[in-house]
């Protein structure tokens, strides 16, 4: 079914709470086994239509956040959905306490039953306010950057279709951009600083509520870490600094002095990465999904039929528009078996990233869309950025086609972003750490603990006190921050083991895609490490990891500096 034939219906509580009542009763009042996983697989439809209802909504809203209709809507769930999870609760309870759970484990596996206790350590009926006005004011962050209407080059544009312009080898232009980017989040820095503010107190009295010291547990849980914990993290964090930072370091210095800039580079001149201009995709966005489209059928039979479903189905939403909320992203549609990519193509290298990266999510629930329950076809979310990390690399193959003469500048742009990204990506989960620690911390202090992490982690970068970068204010930028607190760190621990799926595909591609097929088909069945080790990859809290792919990375960039300016 398109897209846009699929029929939204407002998730109604109380008929949801009528509906879980008689299922729990007909769970707990099972005498067999048989009669307590058909009221299992019951009650694993109702809650996958209202994660359907309730997608629909967001993702409509997303698409155009001037509809009335879906704000509404929107508004509706944020204020609703806290109950929905308290009558979640309910039945989880029951399922962790069924005498039948040795022989539901056999069949749908013991992770089951384990993010099942995490989700009960993470929720309590006392945190729904506080999770209502998160919800009110995590919205209220998405509508504030989608409002933005920026006088550039003689029309309104949005911050994504300002990106263009931000990676202009007019140094003139680049800047201008940059600095009327600033404008916007100067012009806007209360707002940014109150709506923060409000979410790390509202965390933190959530956390108290459910007898943590801070949100840095509460955030662990609510991310349903299940195979690793804060000091696994900070140890990669320590390797971060010590096998990637020098190298990314270099990186810049040899980009300063290719591009003529000087060194340490302001943001403006950091996102240059070549004199004559970054890589650019060619021809249409039709032509780069036209592109994509091919990808996917040269990769194998099962990536084909994916494709084709997406296209045919109408299953994205990519240009950029006013009113649109920004970045991109892919979600799943349970009722219908169908994954949706949302983004916003700016004629940048990054729209040859979303026909990878997004659709690399999306093929993954793909592949998983028949099992059951529906809480085992999708892994936690650092191996589910494996899928789409990966995929990005396997999307080299056709690079030629997607960016013509600027094939050889992707390949090796990409590859820098890959390595460099894992330090910002560390930074910010350093700096939430840092946050939910101290969450009475003021505006400033935040800020400062910004410009100090920066100075560790990305000592490329000058801040010179220049409005809104230049001060230590561009965490601000960052939605996860924001919204999905704790969750960036899975995008560095993604990117680690996807460099190493990318050295094996320098040896052979078709040993990378049967070793990527091994991870997507295990789902959500396994953790993260355990998904790693089936694909035979190191797990990123070996040190070796990070070292090795550091040294993979430099050695083959090195060997590149002859190819291109």
């Amino acid at each position: 079914m398109k897209f846009s034939e699929m029929s939204y219906t407002r998730p109604q509580v109380q008929e949801i709470a009528s509906q879980a009542e008689s299922l729990k009763k007909r769970f707990a009042d099972a005498r067999s086994f048989e009669e307590a996983d058909a009221a299992l697989m019951k009650w694993d439809s109702m809650i996958a239509h209202v994660d359907t209802m309730t997608t629909l909504a967001y993702t409509r809203h997303s698409i155009d956040t001037t509809d009335p209709f879906y704000e509404a809507e929107v508004e509706y769930i944020d204020e609703q959905s806290p109950l929905i999870t308290e009558i979640q609760e309910s039945f989880v309870r029951l399922l962790t306490e069924s005498r039948f759970r040795a022989q539901l484990e056999e069949k749908y596996g013991k992770l089951l039953f384990l993010n099942a206790e995490i989700f009960l350590r993470a929720f309590s009926p006392a945190i729904i306010p506080e999770t209502q006005e998160t919800n009110r004011l995590e919205t209220e962050y998405q509508k504030l950057i989608a409002s933005a209407q920026i006088e550039f080059d003689g029309e309104k544009r949005t911050l994504s279709q300002l990106q263009p312009y931000k990676q202009s080898p007019d140094d003139a232009v680049r800047h201008s951009a940059w600095q009327k980017e600033a404008e916007f989040y100067t012009d806007h820095a209360s707002e940014l600083d109150e709506i923060y503010d409000k979410l790390v107190k509202l965390r933190h009295k959530k956390a108290l509520k459910l007898g943590y010291d801070n949100f840095v547990r509460l955030g662990y849980l609510q991310m349903n870490r299940n195979c690793y914990t804060p000091d696994d993290i900070a140890k990669f964090r320590r390797a971060v600094v010590q096998y990637i930072v020098p190298v990314a370091e270099k990186l810049y210095r040899k980009q300063a002095e290719r591009t003529g800039l000087a060194y340490p580079l302001c943001y403006a001149d950091a996102s240059l990465r070549y004199r004559d201009g970054n890589p650019r995709p060619q021809g249409t966005p039709d032509d780069i999904l036209a592109a994509g489209k091919r990808l996917y059928h040269e990769l194998s039979p099962e990536s084909g039929a994916f494709i084709d479903m997406m296209f045919k189905e109408e299953l994205m939403d990519v240009l950029s528009k006013k009113g649109k909320a920004g970045g991109g992203y892919c979600t799943q549609l349970a009722d219908y078996k169908a994954p949706f990519i949302f983004a916003n193509f700016n004629g940048t290298s990054d729209d040859v990233e979303v026909i990878t990266h997004e659709a690399g999510h999306a093929f993954a629930f793909y592949m998983a869309r028949d099992i059951v329950p529906h809480d085992n076809q999708s892994p936690t979310l650092e191996a589910c950025e494996v899928h789409s990390m990966t995929m990005e690399f396997f999307g080299w193959q056709s690079s030629d086609e997607f960016f013509g003469k600027d094939a050889v500048k992707f390949r090796q742009s990409h590859l820098f972003g890959a390595i460099t990204f894992i330090p910002y990506g560390t930074m910010v989960d350093h700096f939430q750490h840092i946050i939910y620690e101290n969450p009475d911390m003021s505006p400033e202090s935040r800020h400062e603990v910004w410009r100090e992490l920066t100075a560790v982690y990305m000592p490329w970068l000058r801040l010179d006190g220049s409005p809104f970068y230049g001060e230590g204010k561009a965490w601000q930028r960052q939605l996860h921050i924001y919204e999905c607190p704790f969750y960036y760190i899975d995008y560095c621990l993604a990117q680690t083991a996807a460099l190493e799926f990318w050295v094996i595909m320098q040896r052979s591609r078709k040993e990378a895609w049967e070793r990527y097929m091994k991870l997507v088909r295990k789902a959500g069945t396994q953790t993260f490490t355990e998904l790693l080790a089936t694909a035979g990859l190191l797990s990123p809290f070996d040190d070796n990891a990070l070292r090795e792919v550091a040294e993979a990375a430099e050695k083959w960039l090195d060997s590149q500096e002859h190819v291109s300016a």
